[in-house]
């Protein structure tokens, strides 16, 4: 009755203009008065007499018939009726249902499992996936490594990536991504260098990723691969504020480092993305050094430490456990060429303009950008020496990486107790002219 309404009213408006001779009847529906009659002000007096008045308005009248009355009781007493019987087959189901819970409960763990495990195996055949090797040795080695989004959405061939974390023997051919070196080694941290849109976060996150598959039991994007125990990934990428909470883009990467450095363990794997870049650049430097340096030393975590900083690369001495690995760019003409492999070694340079180049920035602004980039260099190559593991570790040393300055000289030479305010005012005028 509730679902076959409309066809109804459509007969019996059709039977009542037949009947009545008035051409411009209507029935309709509103949820004040239900269903009514409608007839138009100057055809109101060749309504049938068995038309009760229901509603008066300003060009029509408004009427209601047995017929539609009885219908009215019916459609809405229905539509109650639906519900109720609705409610008591429902109860009625939980019921058969209760009696059969347990067994059921195991049927939906098991079907859910094996749906998760179907999509595991259609995936690991389709995307050529290998299965991973879980073992007890403290060993994080992957094998052609690849990250399975990136790869899915690009239309270029995915460049597949070595790594190599833990405790392993050198083979006579190694993967790119190992420092050269003889004997057992123990590396527990990269310190990944390279321009932007390199591939660093890529290489990083692809490697967090074939980890977190091997441990909820899929096969991986990779040739091979062998993974020690884990027992949680931290990471420290990309840059957001919490303003709700009076956080800065800094504050929340400081408060994110703080909580990794309090809880990695040498059996965590640790991503961390471009430290220290919300300060300025001395603060952020000694801040990175200072990180890296706990990572490596403390907590002894598998760590990827990708940095624009070129200074952290002396930390990878030997012993240290820390080696570096750079991802590559070759400049052909006018435009930049990402490699997206992996190499032994640091970057020798960012492609930060290239980069910005690429992204359209207007020309003059590229141009005066490497006419003041070649100045700043050969200022640092005149004045900054070669950056030692230790270079941080004594505040005395950071001046070493400012210029001599005859402003500074200057002031070094005031006394602000024993000055007038008018000496103090010309000698400020004196080093503003320095």
């Amino acid at each position: 009755m509730s679902t076959n309404a409309d066809q109804f009213l459509i007969d019996l408006e059709a039977r009542e203009r037949a009947s009545s001779g008035i051409a411009t009847l209507k029935v309709g529906y509103n949820r004040v008065h239900g269903y009514y009659i409608e007839i138009s002000k100057g055809q109101s007096q060749k309504a049938p007499t068995h038309y009760t008045r229901r509603q008066t308005l300003t060009g029509a009248e408004r009427y209601i018939t047995e017929e539609l009355k009885q219908f009215e009781d019916k459609v809405l007493s229905a539509r109650e009726r639906s519900l109720t019987r609705e409610k008591l087959l429902y109860e009625g189901l939980l019921e058969i249902l209760n009696e059969n819970l347990d067994p059921l409960k195991a049927c939906a763990n098991a079907l859910s499992e094996l749906d998760v495990l179907a999509c595991f195996a259609e995936r690991a055949q389709a995307l050529d996936w290998s299965r991973p090797q879980l073992d007890d040795e403290p060993r994080l080695h992957i094998e052609r490594g690849r990250h399975p989004v990136v790869e899915a959405v690009r239309n270029e061939p995915f460049e597949p990536n070595d790594l190599m974390l833990g405790t392993f023997t050198p083979a006579h051919t190694e993967p790119v991504a190992l420092p050269q070196a003889q004997g057992e080694r123990n590396i527990r941290m990269l310190v990944i260098t390279g321009p932007n849109m390199g591939g660093k976060s890529t290489y990083m996150r692809q490697n967090a990723l074939i980890v977190l598959l091997a441990h909820i039991g899929s096969f991986v994007p990779a040739a091979r691969a062998e993974i020690g125990p884990i027992d949680r990934i931290l990471t420290r990428i990309g840059a957001g504020d919490d303003l709700a909470r009076g956080q800065s883009t800094f504050m929340v990467e400081m408060s994110e480092t703080s909580y990794i450095l309090h809880h990695a363990t040498e059996q965590s794997l640790v991503l961390m993305d471009e430290i220290g870049r919300g300060t300025s650049t001395y603060d952020g430097l000694a801040l990175a050094d200072a990180v890296a340096r706990h990572l490596a030393s403390v907590n002894r975590c598998y760590t990827l430490f990708a940095t624009h900083y070129f200074e952290l690369t002396a930390l990878a001495e030997p012993g240290s456990g820390i080696a570096n690995v750079h991802l590559d760019a070759v400049e052909h003409g006018d435009t930049l060429v990402f490699m997206h492999a992996v190499k032994d070694g640091p970057a020798d340079r960012s492609f930060g303009l290239q980069v910005a180049a690429l992204a359209g920035l207007p020309r003059q602004v590229i141009r005066q950008a490497r006419g003041r980039l070649a100045e700043l260099e050969q200022r640092r190559a005149s004045t900054v020496p070669e950056m030692s593991p230790q270079a941080l570790d004594a505040p005395s040393q950071i001046g070493l990486f400012a210029a001599p300055s005859a402003a500074l000289d200057a002031l070094a030479t005031l006394d602000p107790d024993e000055l007038t305010p008018k000496q103090a005012l010309e000698a400020l005028y004196r080093l503003k002219a320095l």
